[in-house]
């Protein structure tokens, strides 16, 4: 709790604090379980709600008392009881470790048959890093920074957290660390010189840098979810996406691109975003909770919001919020429209300034458009309402019942037209804006 409050100044736990709309958490968990693990186990804190249910379906484990990272991993042999294999430990607060850094770092212990085993980077600027102390291609020991000597100190290949033991041992070394420092804390990384003196192979393996960097501050999250954010960009446009300035486009963990995509400039995806080939997202648009479906044209200044379903050969156009709605192969909605909790049939063309009034300040309705229907411009539609097939619906509309199909339907206030009378309604206006300006001076 007090380092929560101290770096990130939250009252939500660090580990929730989310990068491409996912708790860092769950980043952790997924590249973990891209290993296939026989089971996970989370280490948390008394009374950390939260984090416990973060981890379901997993199994956490409570360390009573903030006493080190040993002492965290001591925590959790009682869950791991019967387990003879390796057992990685991966902080919940290194999202950005990928699994496949985790997958060499398996396989390099399994290889050299490893008590232990440690990810390791070459650091830009060590100081503030554990340094690796490997002699003839052996981790000898870790030294945190500021029991360094001299010479450690000019060492820059650093510790990252990530560590494998072998499960046949890592309950007696876990046993024979101690809390003999300022401290007083049980560290872990003193299970590699406790492995060394009892005659077993420890090792590091090298991975980026860029993975491992710390979360620790608002900052620091910011850092983290730009390099979050480019390495989906990249592996977005590895996959045939393309983006004409990728800087400028934010993507979630979970959104889905097939190939031929093309993404406009300042394009955002919320969380659960799917989108088929040959789409065109414009400029500017915001899309979260939806699918939109090939050969459609989105944008630009388009939202659309949860639950909706953009079908084939969809047009929306700018400034088009969509929430909730589905909209059927080659519907259009090119202008200036809120269709909200609506069904909007195949064909049918949607004008500018139509609003699905879906909302009447007590419950939500909707609005139900079968197919080849016309909606002319600056409609309402007043929910629960339903427009037949083929039906015409005339501009400037007030829609509150039923629209058979093939229907033509009126719903405003019929046109007066009186000649010749627009010069003299000019006149009075205008004496009247002359003689309130005359009163403002006085």
């Amino acid at each position: 709790m007090t380092l929560r409050l101290v770096f990130m100044k939250s009252a939500l736990p660090k580990v929730l604090h989310p990068l491409a709309n996912w708790p860092m958490l769950r980043h952790v968990l997924t590249n973990v379980m891209a290993l296939e693990p026989a089971r996970v186990v989370g280490v948390v804190a008394p009374g950390a709600r939260d984090v416990v249910a973060a981890f379901v379906p997993h199994a956490t484990v409570v360390q009573k008392k903030p006493l080190g990272t040993g002492d965290a991993a001591r925590a959790a042999l009682g869950a791991l009881r019967g387990h003879t294999g390796p057992v990685l430990v991966v902080f919940g607060d290194a999202p950005l470790v990928t699994s496949a850094s985790l997958k060499r770092l398996l396989s390099a212990c399994a290889k050299e048959r490893a008590a232990v085993g440690v990810l390791g980077f070459v650091a830009g600027d060590p100081s503030p890093y554990g340094r690796l102390i490997v002699q003839r291609g052996m981790l000898e020991k870790i030294v945190e920074s500021k029991d360094a000597d001299e010479i450690e100190r000019t060492v820059d290949f650093c510790n990252s957290g990530v560590m494998c033991f072998d499960g046949r041992l890592i309950a007696g070394l876990l046993a024979g660390i101690k809390n003999r420092n300022a401290k007083r804390e049980f560290y872990l990384t003193d299970a590699v010189a406790l492995a060394r003196a009892a005659g077993h192979k420890a090792i590091a393996v090298e991975g980026e840098e860029a993975e491992f960097q710390g979360i620790n501050s608002r900052a620091e999250l910011a850092v983290a979810e730009r390099a979050l954010q480019q390495r989906l960009r990249a592996a977005a446009m590895m996959g045939g996406v393309t983006m004409i300035d990728p800087d400028t486009v934010w993507l979630s963990a979970d959104t889905r691109l097939a190939n031929d995509i093309v993404i406009g400039p300042n394009v955002r995806f919320g969380p659960g975003v799917e989108i088929a080939a040959d789409v065109e997202i414009r400029a500017f648009c915001d899309i979260e909770g939806a699918r939109i479906g090939r050969g459609a044209i989105v944008g630009p200044f388009t939202r659309i919001r949860p639950g909706s379903e953009v079908a084939e050969d969809v047009h929306i156009g700018n400034f088009v919020e969509l929430k909730a709605t589905r909209m059927r192969r080659g519907a259009k909605a090119n202008h200036l429209a809120y269709l909200g909790d609506a069904d909007i049939g195949a064909a049918s063309n949607i004008g500018a300034g139509t609003i699905a009034v879906n909302y009447d300040g007590y419950g939500k309705w909707r609005t139900v458009i079968a197919d080849d229907v016309f909606i002319g411009s600056n409609s309402s539609l007043v929910a629960p309402v339903r427009i037949g097939k083929g039906a015409n619906v005339t501009a400037g509309s007030v829609v509150t019942e039923d629209v058979p199909s093939g229907a033509l339907a009126f719903g405003r206030a019929r046109q007066v037209t009186k000649e010749g009378r627009a010069a003299p309604l000019r006149a009075k206006l205008k004496a009247r804006a002359a003689a309130a300006k005359r009163g403002k001076k006085k």
